[in-house]
């Protein structure tokens, strides 16, 4: 791939982060290419913008997303219809999602305009929450569906079923349903597995479960899962990949399933997930 034109979003709470966008912009010039920039993006480096994330999308090749893996959560839950690329640049410590560091980012943009960039192919969720009061929108999740309980210090009950099957009642803190790309995020922290990005399932860990047999269960991603809050008396809420809870109603079910569309990582030729696992997780091999 050698793409021509090329989305900037960054966090704009990063610090430096105006001056890297700036130093980004030159370097592509540098190589012939066009850079585009989303609105708070260009603000925060002294630029004019008014191009939201999901406008920006559709406009460019490629998207260069410079903060951490919690930036890009953000921009894939707001790509609308159109889901370029995404290659992240770490403005921090290296990420899950990253590839490149920011005192790295003139190899970074080399690598882009060269085209020797590599790609892995993520599965999104589609999280529908579904209830008689209103109609939700369908929310994109690149990592996680997150049930927890509210400021009330006991375990919730959710009924779980998967293609209509009941698989059981989980009496927990709470539940992740996870992609393989959200199998190193807060998944594992409860004790689920490691997937590989493109191993074709979602993973359901409970969190901190009652009954000690309740462990994690690997599906195929072509499977729907079902939740409802079995004790609606007590508050249940909902987040996707982090961003703003959701309470859940006594007569709502929520449906997880893999979205229509999928997203494309970028990263560095000499990087591959397991190095990442490798560098991220401290393996080192046995002393023994």
């Amino acid at each position: 791939m050698h793409p021509k034109t090329i989305g900037l979003i960054a966090h704009p709470g990063k610090p430096g982060v105006g001056e890297l966008i700036n130093s980004l912009i030159a370097e592509f010039a540098r190589f012939s290419m066009s850079t585009l920039l989303e609105k708070e993006t260009a603000a925060v480096s002294g630029q004019r913008s008014d191009t939201t994330i999901a406008q920006l999308a559709g406009k460019v090749d490629l998207l260069v997303v410079v903060g951490g893996d919690g930036t890009i959560l953000n921009v894939a839950g707001h790509l609308g219809e159109s889901s370029p690329p995404i290659f992240g640049i770490n403005v921090g410590s290296l990420g899950f999602l990253t590839c490149a560091s920011s005192p790295a980012f003139r190899e970074a943009v080399e690598c882009i305009a060269k085209g020797k960039m590599t790609f892995s192919t993520r599965a999104l969720l589609e999280v529908v929450l579904r209830d008689s009061k209103e109609k939700h929108e369908p929310m994109i999740a690149l990592n996680d569906a997150v049930f927890s309980r509210g400021e009330i210090s006991r375990l919730i009950r959710l009924h779980t079923r998967v293609n209509g099957e009941p698989l059981t009642e989980f009496n927990a803190d709470g539940l992740i349903i996870a992609t393989p790309t959200g199998s190193t995020a807060y998944s594992l922290s409860a004790g689920g597995p490691i997937l590989e990005p493109e191993s074709g399932v979602f993973v359901i860990t409970p969190i901190c479960p009652h009954v000690l047999t309740n462990r994690s269960i690997i599906v195929s991603e072509n499977w729907t899962i079902e939740v409802e809050a079995s004790e609606p008396d007590y508050p249940v809420y909902l987040t996707v990949d982090g961003r703003e809870p959701v309470r859940i109603t006594k007569d709502a079910t929520v449906q997880i399933r893999k979205a229509k569309k999928t997203l494309q990582l970028a990263a560095m030729p000499d990087m591959s997930f397991f190095s990442v696992v490798r560098q991220k997780l401290k393996w080192s091999g046995s002393n023994v």
